[in-house]
């Protein structure tokens, strides 16, 4: 299937990983639904690189802990909020622009009994539905490329942001110029909006107010862990062909084999931001 890119809720409706087919899994695996634990959905709903210990390095950078008020940017289907959650006593509120997403969040949520502490809402995270300095720590993991204004969205998480609270993400990070046809490919098939440089990134940073702490370079780790996704993605697609759900769009894995190629060869990879809001 092939089909027009807009935004990046486009992207999202359609991809590969859905609560739906999470739970289907767990239901074949275990035999029933009821009882469902926490722990049992991480090895399905962690949809970034890393898996959980990708959480727990962000946790590190943000100082999570029991009771910290953290936003997650880009939430998804809420699988680091979960953890978060679950693992560090946290109160999570997750933003998603993908209503297919919030609802599939919730489902999940639900289903592990975790919605006194977690919340995933919709909402545009240039635009955040949350009061100034409500929030103690803000996290995303390769999210914000889908973003087109970045500016405008870390502005928005340094406004929701206590004095001293924190931010750490990972990000998309174009170390070498792209062509026209790598970025237009990347755009059809992953929604990939804003591709732009460690040093950029560091730029919008500062010019929204943030010290930063740290910035870790995921090139080399992401390289190895990208070939396994394709392959998962691949098994995926013909698991939601079998369960007559939608199975992603033909760019997604084109664009998906170029990706992996591209950051192989360290012209595109990844990074770990953290800073903070001065107090």
């Amino acid at each position: 299937m092939t089909s027009q890119i807009r935004t990046a809720v486009d992207f999202y409706e359609r991809h590969p990983i859905s609560a739906q087919i999470i739970l289907t899994k767990l239901e074949a695996a275990r035999g029933t639904l009821d009882g469902l634990r926490p722990d049992e959905l991480f090895p399905h709903d962690q949809d970034h690189y890393g898996g959980i210990v990708a959480n727990d390095a962000l946790a590190k950078c943000a100082h999570i802990g029991t009771s910290t008020k953290v936003v997650d940017l880009c939430a998804g289907l809420g699988g680091p909020a979960r953890y978060l959650a679950h693992r560090y006593g946290a109160f999570v509120t997750g933003v998603e622009l993908t209503p297919a997403r919030v609802a599939g969040a919730a489902e999940l949520t639900r289903r592990v009994g975790l919605n006194s502490q977690v919340q995933v809402i919709e909402g545009n995270v240039t635009a955040l539905p949350l009061p100034d300095a409500s929030q103690d720590a803000v996290v995303s993991q390769e999210a914000l490329f889908h973003v087109p204004d970045l500016a405008r969205a870390l502005s928005e998480a340094h406004r929701v942001l206590r004095p001293g609270g924190r931010i750490a993400f990972t990000d998309w990070i174009a170390h070498e110029p792209l062509s026209a046809a790598d970025k237009q490919l990347l755009w059809d098939g992953m929604a990939a909006a804003t591709l732009i440089s460690v040093d950029r990134h560091a730029e919008l940073l500062r010019a929204a107010g943030f010290e930063i702490e740290s910035i870790e370079d995921e090139t080399d780790r992401w390289g190895s862990i990208l070939v396994e996704r394709l392959r998962m993605y691949q098994v995926l697609r013909g698991e939601a062909e079998q369960a007559g759900t939608p199975a992603g769009h033909d760019d997604f894995y084109k664009s998906y084999v170029l990706f992996v190629d591209l950051v192989r060869r360290k012209i595109m990879g990844g990074a770990r931001f953290s800073a903070v809001k001065p107090a």
